[in-house]
This record gives C-alpha cells, sequence and structure tokens, in this order.
C-alpha cells in the first residue's frame, strides 16, 4: 500500500486530496491544527518538527509522497501567512525527504500559486529571504508587507525553492513539483470573496475558461504528478487556473 502525508488536511485542497488518495487505496498521513491524525501547527518551529516526526512514525520511514497543502491567504497577518505557506512547508519537504528517497524515489508537489505572477513585488526581498533560509528577516520584512503581497511572495519562493531542488532530488529518485492553482472553491477562497479588500479584486479576475475551478480540478492534477504517469516531470510548476496566467502574461516564458 502506498503512504502519503498531506498537511492542511483537515479542509480544502487538503481534505479533498485526502478522500481521493484514500479512494484509490492508498494510506494518507494526515496534519493539520486539528480533526487529524497529527495536530501540528506548522508556524512554529515546535509545530514543524512535531509534524515531521509524526509522520516519520506513521510511515515507518518510508514514503511514497508528500503533499503541503497548509497555508493562509491575504486575509490573515502577513507574518503568518509566511510562516506556513513557506516556511511551514519546506519544512516538511526537507524533514520527510529521506522517506521520500527510502522507497526508491516518491514524488512531493508543492502547492504554489497563480498570483506570483499577478502580484507586484511578489519577487522581491521577502521572497528572497525565506529563500536565504532567514526566516526572522523574512518575518520582519512581512511584518512591513501587505498581506496579499506576502501570499504572492511566500509563492514564488514556493516555486523558486522546487527548482533549486531539482538537482539534490533528483540524485535521490524525489520528483519535486509545484502546481500554481488560479482561485477554486475552498474556504480560503470564500474568505477572500467575502473580504471587503479582495472580494471584488477575485470576482473581477477573467477566466478564459469561464468559471471558477473546483477543489477536484487542482486534486487530479496533483494526484497526476504523485504518480506514475508523470515520471519525467521534475522542477517543474504547473499552472492550474482556467488559463488566467495566459491571458494576462501572454508573451511570458517560461
Amino acid at each position: 500500500m502506498s503512504a502519503y502525508a498531506v498537511t492542511g488536511a483537515a479542509s480544502g485542497l487538503g481534505r479533498a486530496l485526502t478522500a481521493r488518495l484514500r479512494a484509490d487505496g492508498a494510506k494518507v498521513i494526515t496534519v493539520d491544527l486539528h480533526s487529524v491524525e497529527i495536530g501540528a501547527d506548522l508556524s512554529t518551529p515546535g509545530g514543524r518538527t512535531a509534524a515531521v516526526a509524526g509522520i516519520l512514525d506513521r510511515c515507518d520511514g518510508v514514503l511514497d509522497g508528500l503533499v503541503p497543502c497548509a497555508g493562509l491567504g491575504p486575509q490573515h497577518p502577513s507574518e503568518k501567512i509566511v510562516a506556513i505557506n513557506y516556511f511551514g512547508a519546506v519544512a516538511v519537504l526537507d524533514g520527510v525527504v529521506d522517506a521520500l528517497a527510502s522507497g526508491g524515489g516518491g514524488a512531493a508537489v508543492m502547492i504554489c500559486s497563480n498570483s506570483t505572477t499577478l502580484t507586484p513585488g511578489a519577487d522581491g526581498k521577502l521572497a528572497q529571504a525565506c529563500l536565504d533560509g532567514d526566516e526572522a528577516a523574512a518575518l520582519s520584512i512581512a511584518a512591513d508587507t501587505h498581506p496579499a503581497v506576502a501570499y504572492a511572495a511566500s509563492k514564488v519562493a514556493i516555486a523558486k525553492a522546487v527548482r533549486r531542488r531539482a538537482q539534490a532530488f533528483g540524485d535521490r529518485a524525489i520528483r519535486l513539483n509545484a502546481v500554481a492553482p488560479g482561485p477554486f472553491r475552498t474556504p480560503l477562497l470564500q474568505e477572500g470573496l467575502d473580504d471587503p479588500a479582495t472580494g471584488d479584486l477575485i470576482r473581477g479576475l477573467p477566466i478564459p475558461l469561464g468559471r471558477v475551478g473546483e477543489p477536484d480540478d487542482i486534486v487530479e492534477v496533483v494526484a497526476w504528478l504523485l504518480s506514475d504517469g508523470a515520471r519525467y516531470v521534475h522542477g517543474s510548476t504547473l499552472f492550474v487556473d482556467g488559463g488566467i496566467d495566459a491571458l494576462l502574461s501572454p508573451d511570458r516564458f517560461p
């Protein structure tokens, strides 16, 4: 039986992905603040350590796949966004890398966002501080950063972290990729729609496919990236946003 770990598994994308993988007969180790196997606050070093230890204990040191879905949107304080979206996700990824390698090479899928290319200032000092691994500096910069920019910066850092690990992970036969969703129906999106500062912006996004995504739209892509069908896909970020990024940046490549 394949063993996967999913953070943020109590709701939204993490919950939908957990159900999908379990329907395929996989063992899924779940991490979140509550209502899961491993209760852990990924905004704190202690919570990250507890999450990694719990995953390794439950998978007996062999993990086929990891998806760190835990994250916060721009309706939350910038420091908390950065602490969970980047430092929490990367701590879990790097913490279970030996277990991913132990079975002959597993796969991990990180959660990025199409906000990385839509948000001015996302690729700046905050994203760089994240990539430098300097959490104190990153949180200090985040304190003076608008939450929407902090969110996008955390996701820029995730996308770059995936690319920067391509050789090291490839050497261990671990495939590492990311998906960059646009708006899709989750509690996180609803928070954004209900927020006076972001609701109209979200509703005004032009979507070439003509609809907001559903969780299964993202889940199916993540499940494919975890599968042997994507065995030669590595170090990539795949936009799953109904064509928004292509519409607004038609000449940007890659």
